[in-house]
């Protein structure tokens, strides 16, 4: 499997319309062959992946009660800390080796989207201890949406349809940033590389990884291979979810990938979910199927997509909904 490393910069260029479509069609072109693909010549700098990390290092560094008081557990909108183990990915495997943090939009409990009808819209967890921790993460967050949104619009190119199609189903995104961590473990009796997060496909539109030197990344290529995916310096990980495999009518493949953990050594890594509105109506993209053909599945709006996916991973959500 071939994974292409794609330079965005154009995307940035406003006069340059001949290189936006090049770029456009790069990016097609992998969203239809793997699903994956690296970015470089995006605005995100080297500092600001520097703070961020160290911002990681300093909350899963935190003694374990200051971390539970903000235990996702006690969110009613899947934010705050999630425990070693807390997630499994891969129903045929044990629960995944990691502990994470979880933050989306902040809205406050009284805001006008939050409430039954939407429930994974609310208020953030953040821990107290930690200065300028809200600001930072909600700065991040804010510019990896425009990156994902950056993205996106290219394939709105690709698609021959408006460029701007995407943007105003990001008003109030269920995009999330997480902070994950996984801690040192040893080789298995059978020599292999104990897995750190378990074969999955990811939920949502597309996600935007930033993964440490470790590295530790695998894709599953057609012939059920995993392949490695290796940091690259000043790049992310770009790859479709199955929201957006839905949304595109399986023109765009959401590719099978999982994390093993590097012996004896703590990995961490950044993932942003770039998700839409709640109420965004996930139906069949534009130009994405014969004129004489019915899609392939029917409208669904995101947030209840990604609800079915959620509570299909995470045990604590099964237990609240059988209590």
């Amino acid at each position: 499997m071939h994974i292409p490393l794609i330079d965005i910069s154009p995307l940035y260029q406003e006069t340059e319309t001949a290189n936006k479509f090049s770029v456009a069609q790069a990016i097609d072109k992998a969203c239809q062959e793997s699903g994956f693909f690296y970015v470089t010549g995006h605005p995100i700098s080297q500092q600001r992946i520097i703070e961020m990390r160290q911002l990681a290092e300093q909350f899963f560094s935190l003694p374990a009660e200051q971390k539970q008081k903000i235990s996702i557990k006690f969110s009613n909108n899947h934010r705050g800390y999630g425990e070693t183990a807390a997630e499994q990915l891969d129903p045929n495997q044990p629960t995944d080796w990691k502990e994470s943090f979880d933050m989306g939009l902040n809205l406050a409990p009284d805001h006008a989207l939050v409430g039954k009808d939407r429930p994974l819209y609310g208020p953030n967890q953040y821990p107290e201890s930690i200065a300028d921790f809200q600001e930072k993460m909600e700065r991040h967050y804010w510019d990896m949406l425009a990156l994902g949104k950056k993205i996106l619009s290219a394939i709105a190119l690709a698609l021959d349809i408006d460029e701007t199609f995407f943007d105003d189903k990001f008003d109030h995104p269920l995009s999330v940033l997480r902070f994950l961590h996984y801690p040192p473990r040893v080789k298995q009796e059978n020599n292999a590389q104990p897995i750190g997060a378990g074969a999955h496909t990811d939920y949502g539109c597309i996600t935007i990884l930033w993964q440490d030197e470790l590295g530790g990344l695998q894709v599953q290529d057609v012939n059920g291979q995993w392949v490695d995916a290796p940091p690259i310096a000043d790049s992310f990980v770009i790859n479709i979810g199955n929201m957006m495999a839905r949304w595109s009518n399986d023109r765009y493949k959401s590719t099978p990938h999982r994390v093993y953990s590097p012996s004896g050594k703590e990995r961490y890594s950044m993932p942003f979910f770039v998700e839409p509105d709640f109420d965004t109506n996930i139906s069949c993209l534009p130009n994405c199927k014969p004129e004489n053909e019915e899609p392939k599945y029917q409208p669904i709006s995101a947030g209840d997509w990604m609800i079915y996916c959620f509570n299909a991973t995470y045990a604590y959500r099964n237990d609240a909904e059988k209590s």
